[in-house]
């Protein structure tokens, strides 16, 4: 069904009045739009990533070259979705945003994607490679930087046996 403002009112899960420039942890999830397996599948209780899912790796690795504040914790790519900590250090002025860099992220994944479609047969995608928006949690204190650090590493195995 396409998106009309009418009946779709997307209500946002961002803290209200914090400041996503702050330092601290940040744990991010990103979707494939419609959740389709682009990425790898599952594979003996864990996810064996194509090509297209090396390359998303590889530009998730690839941003604190692009933004030098941030730095990245546990993450996964998942075939249809991916989960990371994003850890921004501290800032100065001008420096990233949390959705700088998520946007960066899925605009340079994308064009990369594009490029695998056209030079590798990858499977086409629609209108977007990635969901419009992305789920956000503020990591408050290191218990909870554990459990997430935990949740994304037993993520494929999970994934993989449902």
């Amino acid at each position: 069904m396409p998106y009309d403002p009418r009946r779709h009112h997307r209500r946002s899960i961002r803290l209200k009045g914090y400041d996503y420039t702050a330092p601290g942890a940040y744990f991010v999830t990103i979707c494939v739009q419609g959740r389709a397996c682009l990425f790898g599948a599952a594979d003996r209780g864990g996810i064996a990533l194509n090509d297209a899912g090396v390359m998303v790796q590889a530009e998730w690795l690839a941003l604190p070259a692009r933004f030098p504040t941030l730095r990245l914790d546990a993450f996964v790519v998942m075939p249809d979705h991916m989960h990371g900590i994003v850890v921004i250090l501290e800032p100065r002025a001008g420096d990233v945003h949390l959705g700088d860099a998520v946007g960066a992220f899925k605009s340079l994944s994308t064009n990369a994607y594009i490029c695998g479609v056209r030079q590798h047969s990858w499977p086409p995608f629609g209108r977007r490679l990635w969901q419009r928006n992305y789920y956000e949690h503020v990591v408050r204190d290191e218990a909870a930087l554990n459990r997430i650090r935990s949740y994304i590493v037993a993520n494929p195995a999970r994934w993989a046996g449902a």
